[in-house]
């Protein structure tokens, strides 16, 4: 029981909001350098995938500027949304690459609301010009989807833990 109280505890400093936070943005800086240094150009999965990143960095950056239990609780919302939305998104990518189709295509133009045109405020990060068939980078026999599976994977069982240890130790948000 004193793990999870110990668990549930830490969703209260700020250390651990900037962990996530850290993380997040590691995963977003690798995903620029890939682009611009490397020059593998990000498909609209790979964006979609990238917007999720960047919501759980943006989740864990509302706690670290206003602690207390309104953010926390947006902030959990933001993270486990984000990260299962990033997981189905990198499977259903995987599930385009694999599927052997002549058929398999995805958009050009990301599907972002009218209101927040995010390809065309920030073209650099968030347009799309690479092709979801592209499975060229693999580190360790896994490709990219493969790769953000698991992240989004690693993401949401950090939340089920942090969250299910705050249920357990009826501890409000």
């Amino acid at each position: 029981m004193k793990v999870i109280q110990w668990i549930s505890s830490q969703a209260e400093h700020k250390p651990a909001w900037l962990l996530l936070f850290l993380s997040a943005l590691g995963l977003f800086s690798t995903a620029l350098y890939f682009q611009h240094v490397n020059g593998l150009q990000p498909c609209i999965m790979c964006i979609y995938q990238r917007t999720a990143v960047i919501s759980i960095m943006l989740s864990a950056l509302l706690v670290l500027i206003v602690n207390n239990g309104v953010t926390r609780m947006l902030a959990f919302a933001g993270w486990i949304v984000a990260s299962v939305w990033g997981f189905m998104i990198a499977q259903e990518q995987y599930e385009i690459i694999h599927s052997f189709s002549l058929f398999s295509r995805c958009g050009i133009v990301p599907n972002f609301p009218e209101f927040m045109p995010l390809h065309e405020w920030l073209p650099p990060i968030f347009e799309a010009k690479g092709d979801c068939l592209d499975d060229g980078w693999r580190m360790f026999g896994l490709g990219m989807p493969e790769w953000m599976m698991v992240i989004f994977g690693v993401y949401t069982t950090v939340f089920v833990i942090v969250f299910g240890s705050r249920i357990l130790d009826k501890k409000p948000f």
